[in-house]
């Protein structure tokens, strides 16, 4: 079987819960007895530590093998979502989600990491592209699925499904996937290096810094996404969870037409044109009168996201070439983090101004803002790129002998 192949299923295991807790939100609180804040926390934690356990994740795969990480980390997975399943309280589900979330990052951007080892740079966006499709497929069923059993069978199915799908993944990778990586000594020094090596690039904390607000502002805000239907009298966690896999479809045409976009608008094309799209969606959202109005303006946001997304993650494969999976670990840390802490931000916005589709409107906004710095660092990546290469001409040069 193609190693893509079988990544792309590793993939979509990670993908499949990460967001599932979102269409079912309300559920959840109702279920647990707890606030509809408390709730959205299990959203955090379980993004926070995926995040966080990249710092660990990335370098242990450049010494103890990506392919046998992806192992151990799906196994992991799998256990963290029968315990999600059996959890008797809130308290309880948060650990569990925490467990589960810190194991999952060390999945896609690991398998990513993968790619970057085995393809050439000039095929990386059609190899990344599919593995984007396999996450859009997770966060489809992921979102379809979580809000449709939730509603029918209880939450607790949710996570007894997602627990097949990463048991499934794990078997795989075991049978048909290889380890081409030799083991390494797992060093403090070297890790400290390679994420030196990583910030040695000036365009690096620019990239960061843009991945974290990209993250937070849009997923940031899906945890109020059923809220707001309840609000609009327009559903509950069944639409929301169909509201979500319209997004995925936008992730899904994305992937189709990915190098006509890249051949067409060039990776600071696309940055903007994403982000610009995702406001225009963001906005409509706060205005949305119906769910076929609601699932249009989430499936044209979906295509926005991946478009500036997918341009963020092909340009961390190539932040720190010695450094790889160093550098795509670090993007994933921020992209995470985001993640975690929009959700928190987002409802505190939500307070601030009064109103669920006010925030809508105010993470719309800020997206527009992030427009011109995303489409600053492809260019910027490139003069940096020349800068070295001419650097390293002079210094060959030098040592030539007269």
């Amino acid at each position: 079987m193609s190693f893509l192949l079988i990544l792309g299923l590793a993939d979509f295991a990670s993908a499949f819960t990460a967001r599932s807790v979102d269409p079912m939100l309300n559920l959840l609180a109702s279920d647990l007895g707890v606030s509809l804040q408390a709730a959205a926390l299990l959203a955090t934690a379980f993004t926070l530590p995926y995040a966080l356990m990249q710092l660990v994740f990335g370098p242990i795969g450049d010494a103890f093998g990506r392919v046998r990480l992806i192992r151990i980390t799906l196994a992991c997975l799998t256990i963290g979502h029968l315990a999600c399943a059996l959890a008797p309280n809130h308290p309880v589900l948060v650990a569990a989600r925490v467990f589960a979330g810190g194991w999952a990052g060390g999945i896609i951007p690991v398998s990513f990491a993968i790619v970057g080892d085995r393809v050439a740079f000039e095929q990386r966006t059609v190899a990344l592209g599919r593995l984007l499709l396999a996450v859009v497929l997770g966060q489809l069923g992921g979102a379809i699925i979580s809000g449709t059993l939730a509603t029918y069978f209880g939450w607790r199915t949710v996570f007894f499904a997602a627990a097949a799908v990463s048991a499934a993944a794990t078997l795989c990778t075991i049978l048909f996937l290889k380890e081409l990586g030799a083991r390494k000594p797992i060093s403090v020094a070297a890790t400290l290096e390679g994420y030196r090596t990583v910030f040695r690039n000036p365009v690096s904390i620019r990239h960061f810094a843009v991945s974290a607000v990209e993250g937070g502002i849009i997923f940031g805000v899906f945890p109020f996404v059923a809220p707001l239907m309840v609000e609009f009298h327009i559903g509950d966690a069944v639409e929301a969870g169909i509201a979500m896999g319209a997004f995925a479809i936008g992730g899904v045409l994305y992937s189709v037409v990915v190098q006509k976009l890249v051949d067409l608008l060039g990776l600071s094309g696309m940055a903007a044109t994403g982000a610009l799209i995702v406001g225009c969606c963001l906005i409509g959202i706060a205005f949305a009168p119906s769910l076929v109005f609601m699932m249009a303006l989430f499936g044209v946001m979906g295509f926005g996201f991946y478009t500036i997304h997918n341009t963020l993650q092909i340009m961390s494969t190539e932040l720190a070439p010695s450094a790889r999976g160093s550098g795509v670990s670090l993007y994933a840390t921020f992209f995470f983090a985001g993640q975690a802490f929009g959700a928190v931000v987002a409802g505190a916005v939500s307070h601030a101004v009064g109103s669920l589709p006010g925030m809508f409107v105010v993470a719309g906004l800020a997206m527009f803002a992030l427009a011109w710095p995303a489409s600053r660092l492809a260019p910027l990546a490139e003069r940096v790129r020349r800068e070295a290469e001419e650097t390293a001409a002079r210094k060959v040069q030098s040592v030539e002998p007269v």
